[in-house]
Parts: structure tokens; C-alpha cells; sequence
């Protein structure tokens, strides 16, 4: 499989480290790959596996699952179509999650189940080590207290089952304690757009904070940043605002804009989108070529804060 030349990057830096592990400054994120809902089988199997082969192909080298993807559909098309892998691809997931039969999501966060979800991506995706694994919180009614779910994280650290620890769907607090027990890479949480000022990110704790304020932390610590629904433009793509400005007058798609101003808003940025077809993974990619000026990375803030 021939790796194409990556496109001029137009906001560097080009990659970052996610502790021993570099990684190209744009991922991809397997989550589209299941059926609707995130639910079953895609609706046409061999159209995943090359996405996930064109992903290789393009220069990506960072893939984000999760077992309770489908469940067990995301990581077993992955080992599918790349097994064995490229020496330098890093696959990331997130445990703490689990799917209910009404295609619900349900909190996974117990020593034992995270125990068992480590398990199960490791099986699933051919590996004997989770390059970086994320605790992904469940909001204020989680049945487990962070600090449990995190010692029980850092254990199967110590076993060897993950190489570098991350988190999701957290706040400053939760941050701020990890790291008084153990190196952080990465976080995962909601920012786009569409919610990169003004929106509210759900906490485990009882505090109101803006995403800014968890990035904020992140840029000081260096910890990788990994916006989650980095593609929710809703409103911004209407005409006249800032994000569809900035994509007529370039000829290229607002979602594109929506990608090129994560990039251009924090050095330590780390999108990763999803899709489910050739087109859409080529206009994702391309979207790092994209130049945007001080001013417009302000203006489109600024509309994300008044969100």
C-alpha cells in the first residue's frame, strides 16, 4: 500500500506526540464505519474497508475506536482491512462506554468492565497493547467516582495492556487530578464550531465550564486535544456566516473550513473526523492545505462563542 504525499500543511505543527507516539496532525475516527446509530453492520462492508485502507494510504497513521462501536463492528473491520498494521499506525480508543439493546449509551466504568473493554478491544483489534486508551466519563450520574475508574486505568497501565493513558468527557478537575497520578496524553472532548466557545462540556463535577477553558489547561500541560463531532457546524453553514464566508470565497466546503479552523485555533489541536465514504475522508484531508487568516479564525470564534 503506497502512502500518498500529504498536502502542504497550512497550520503547523505537522504532527504531535501522544507520549513515544507521533502522530500525523489529523486522524481518522472510526465511528461512522457502523451502521446507522452507530448500530450493526455498514451498510456495505467492503466501502468501509477502504475508507479504513485509504486512510493508510493518504498518511494518516492515527485511527480512534471504541469496542462499543457497533458494538464490535468499528475494531473488527479495522484488523479486516489493516491487519497486520503499519509500524507507525496508532490506534486509540476510549473505555467507560457500553451500548444498551435500545442502541442506548450506558456507563462501563466499574474495574471489572473496564477490565473487560480493555479486553475486548485488545482481541477485537489483533493487539497485545492499547497504544492510548481514554476513560471516557458519562456525565454527573456516573455510577463510579473518577478517581476508581482512573486507579483501575492506571493499573492495566502497569500490566502492560495500555501504553498511554488519556481521557474524555472531562473538565479541569478531573484533568488537574490525573495528572497528580499519572501521565496524560490526550483529550477527548466536544469542540467545534459549533461548540468551541459558548457551549457547555459535560462534567463529571458540579463546576459550569466552557470547552475554552478545558483547551486552556490542555495547551499549558501539553496534552493533545482530540475534538470529538469536530464537524457540527449546524448553524455556521448558513449563508452569510462566517464558516460558509470563508468557504465560498475558497471554493471549498464549510465542513472543510470547520476542520482548517480547529487546526488554526490551538498548536496542540487534533481532529479526528469520521466518515463512511471515499469523498468525504479526500475533502477531510485536503482540509490541511487550508489557510485561514488570523481575522477569520477570530470571527469564526467569536460566532462559536455566541453559540
Amino acid at each position: 500500500m503506497t502512502t500518498q504525499t500529504p498536502p502542504v500543511l497550512a497550520h503547523a505543527p505537522s504532527t504531535l506526540r501522544l507520549g513515544d507516539l507521533e502522530v500525523v496532525r489529523l486522524g481518522y475516527g472510526a465511528m461512522r464505519l457502523p451502521g446507522p446509530d452507530v448500530w450493526g453492520e455498514p451498510e456495505d462492508p467492503a466501502r468501509a474497508r477502504a475508507v479504513l485502507r485509504r486512510v493508510i494510504a493518504l498518511g494518516m497513521n492515527l485511527i480512534d475506536s471504541a469496542w462499543y462501536y457497533g458494538p464490535h463492528v468499528s475494531n473488527r473491520l479495522i484488523a479486516e482491512a489493516l491487519y497486520p498494521y503499519p509500524k507507525d499506525l496508532v490506534i486509540a480508543s476510549k473505555l467507560g462506554g457500553k451500548r444498551l439493546p435500545n442502541k442506548g449509551w450506558a456507563p462501563f466504568l466499574r474495574p471489572e468492565e473496564l477490565r473487560e473493554g480493555c479486553e475486548t478491544d485488545l482481541r477485537e483489534l489483533r493487539r497485545e497493547t492499547l497504544d492510548v486508551a481514554h476513560l471516557r466519563t458519562m456525565g454527573q450520574g456516573s455510577p463510579v467516582p473518577f478517581a476508581e475508574s482512573l486507579d483501575a486505568m492506571i493499573a492495566l497501565k502497569r500490566e502492560g495492556k495500555i501504553r498511554h493513558l488519556g481521557l474524555s468527557n472531562v473538565g479541569t478537575a478531573e484533568i488537574e487530578l490525573a495528572l497528580a497520578r499519572t501521565p496524560i496524553v490526550s483529550v477527548q472532548n466536544l469542540y467545534s464550531v459549533s461548540g468551541g466557545g459558548g457551549a457547555i462540556a459535560r462534567m463529571t463535577h458540579a463546576e459550569v465550564e466552557s470547552p475554552e477553558q478545558v483547551l486552556a489547561l490542555c495547551e499549558k500541560k501539553g496534552i493533545a486535544f482530540m475534538p470529538f463531532f469536530p464537524l457540527g457546524i449546524g448553524a455556521h453553514a448558513k449563508p452569510g456566516a462566517a464558516v460558509s464566508a470563508a468557504a465560498e470565497r475558497r471554493g471549498v466546503t464549510p465542513a472543510q473550513i470547520a476542520l482548517a479552523w480547529l487546526l488554526a485555533r490551538s498548536k496542540i489541536m487534533l481532529p479526528i473526523p469520521g466518515t463512511s465514504r471515499l469523498e468525504h475522508l479526500e475533502e477531510n484531508w485536503a482540509s490541511r492545505s487550508i489557510h485561514l487568516a488570523p481575522d477569520e479564525v477570530e470571527s469564526i470564534a467569536a460566532a462559536a462563542r455566541q453559540t
